[in-house]
């Protein structure tokens, strides 16, 4: 039997990196997956297979054996699949080997939710060989799967891939988008680390605390706004909001000068309006939201600049939807 799961990836239009210190945030879906195939073995191991490589352990037969070794364990992107897997394995006796199997088409690394992806359709695909699970319990299982990798996640990413769609956080609220946009996205293939920009806006807030307690602030009113504007369809004024946005994260140091020429790059289309970083920072991507009849367009024009760039020639750029279905998963008898 083999079990098959998919999670989308996201993007967040507002809150990353405050929403860990209690504010809000609004994430989306996008339509880019991560398709997780998980089989049973006779091994009596968990072999993981993906484009970044292959492992095979063995089964651990206890929880300290289990932390041990995903601690150790130098390729930490598989952290979250053997995690799950000797949960699962060492909760059934008639249990032995299990092999999963990722396919993605969410870039690495960038900010778009790949690990967390990863973790939503692994939750669904291994323990879908077991049992039939609720969405719910598989977002429980992703956090704490994804917790091998970053032990202080707030969930957020975990939550929006479980479900699809745009979303408030943590209220899990579902926004409807009442008005036809496309998101572009730019890749600035700058390598990142999410505990570093994590480390460097703890950093910020302890030598700023007044001014950080005004960002959050600031940031869950803006986010009220937009929701607001959202109801009453003033696409610009969500446009402009994300331009905010964007001041707030280059003020807790989360951006760089590459990130910003990018953004001025885009900007100088002029239907490619107000972009922001999306995730950690430092890195990774920035969007722009896009009227949906003319993103092809865009993109077409965002993608000769880049080009025609000498600094932003290793750059990729591509649209994306809202993905409305969230994670996907099903059981096939061989």
């Amino acid at each position: 039997m083999k079990s098959i799961a998919s999670a989308p990836g996201k993007i967040i239009l507002f809150g990353e990196h405050f929403v860990v210190h209690g504010t809000k945030a609004i994430l989306a879906a996008i339509d880019k997956r991560v398709t997780v195939t998980s089989s049973f073995t006779n091994n009596k191991t968990i072999k993981v297979n993906s484009q970044l490589g292959s492992i095979e352990v063995p089964i651990s037969s206890s929880h300290e054996e289990v932390e041990h070794r995903l601690l150790y364990n130098h390729k930490t992107e598989f952290r979250p699949f053997v995690y799950l897997a000797n949960k699962i394995i060492n909760s059934e006796q008639n249990a032995s080997g299990l092999e999963i199997t990722i396919d993605s088409d969410i870039p690495i690394g960038v900010g778009l939710g790949s690990s967390s992806a990863c973790c939503v359709a692994a939750a669904g695909s291994i323990f879908g060989l077991f049992k039939e699970l609720s969405s719910e319990e598989i977002l429980n299982l992703s956090i704490e799967a994804e917790k091998t990798i970053f032990p202080d996640t707030s969930g957020a990413d975990c939550t929006v891939c479980t479900y699809g769609g745009m979303i408030e956080y943590p209220s899990i609220e579902k926004i409807d988008n009442p008005f036809d946009f496309a998101l572009l996205i730019a890749n600035s293939m700058i390598p990142h680390s999410t505990k570093r920009s994590v480390e460097k806006v703890n950093k910020f807030k302890e030598n700023n605390e007044e001014r950080f307690s005004q960002l959050c602030d600031l940031e869950t009113k803006l986010i009220d706004e937009v929701i607001a504007d959202m109801k009453n369809n003033n696409p610009n004024t969500v446009r402009l909001a994300m331009s905010l946005n964007q001041e707030y994260l280059e003020e807790i140091q989360v951006s760089n000068e590459k990130l910003r020429e990018m953004m001025r790059s885009l900007q100088e289309d002029p239907l490619c309006l107000h972009p922001k970083i999306t995730g950690a920072g430092d890195g990774g991507c920035v969007i722009a939201l896009v009227a949906g009849e003319s993103i092809n367009s865009c993109l077409e024009t965002v993608r000769k600049k880049f080009t025609a760039s000498v600094w932003n020639q290793d750059k990729e750029c591509f649209s994306a939807k809202i993905d409305t279905k969230g994670v996907v998963w099903s059981t096939i008898e061989e």
